[in-house]
């Protein structure tokens, strides 16, 4: 499991390596992105290095935190993660490099990502949500198959305030057969 590749058409996830705290740091400057996600103001190194080396790589020798970088045909261009709850359930996040935004990238990862949590883990439902007004992961939620189930008042905690958040899901029997893994 730790070493676990999932392929996606173009696209394939894998685990995150120290080798990857550049790439975390670069696209972590991008603005969009810092709009509606909860980083540390400024970002710097030692933030990636910690999400990397802490959040990634020991969340997933600890079985808690699945996060994969998703490259395509080679080039980092996104990630998406997993974490592992209690009776069955757990929750996805994703981004996606600005230079690969609009290519499906995020759609495929998270669909492809979701698939391989189901079938590894034995899960009955995945969780997502995101800030209200964010549009973008919206349409990548739907778009990999999660229904968007309603808003929950200021359940986000983002830029020093309480923000609502759209909420989906997604059940292990919505999901079609068969994903490819190596």
């Amino acid at each position: 499991m730790r070493d676990s590749l999932i392929r996606a058409g173009r696209l394939t996830l894998r685990p995150f390596t120290t080798d990857d705290i550049a790439w975390v740091y670069e696209v972590s400057q991008d603005s969009d992105l810092r709009r509606w996600v909860e980083l540390p103001s400024p970002y710097r190194w030692e933030n990636a290095a910690y999400f990397v080396e802490h959040l990634a790589i020991e969340g997933r020798e600890s079985g808690q935190r699945m996060e994969f970088l998703a490259e395509d045909d080679g080039v980092r261009s996104g990630r998406v993660g997993v974490w592992l709850g209690t009776n069955g359930i757990a929750e996805v996040g994703y981004w996606v490099d600005p230079r690969a935004r609009g290519r499906g990238v995020a759609t495929a990862s998270v669909r492809a990502a979701c698939e391989w949590a189901f079938a590894t883990f034995g899960l009955e439902i995945i969780e997502w949500r995101c800030e209200v007004g964010n549009t973008a992961s919206r349409r990548v939620a739907e778009k990999a198959g999660f229904v968007v189930e309603g808003t929950l008042r200021r359940r986000l905690f983002h830029r020093g305030r309480r923000v609502d958040a759209w909420v989906g899901s997604m059940t292990r029997d919505e999901l079609g057969d068969g994903f490819a893994s190596s």
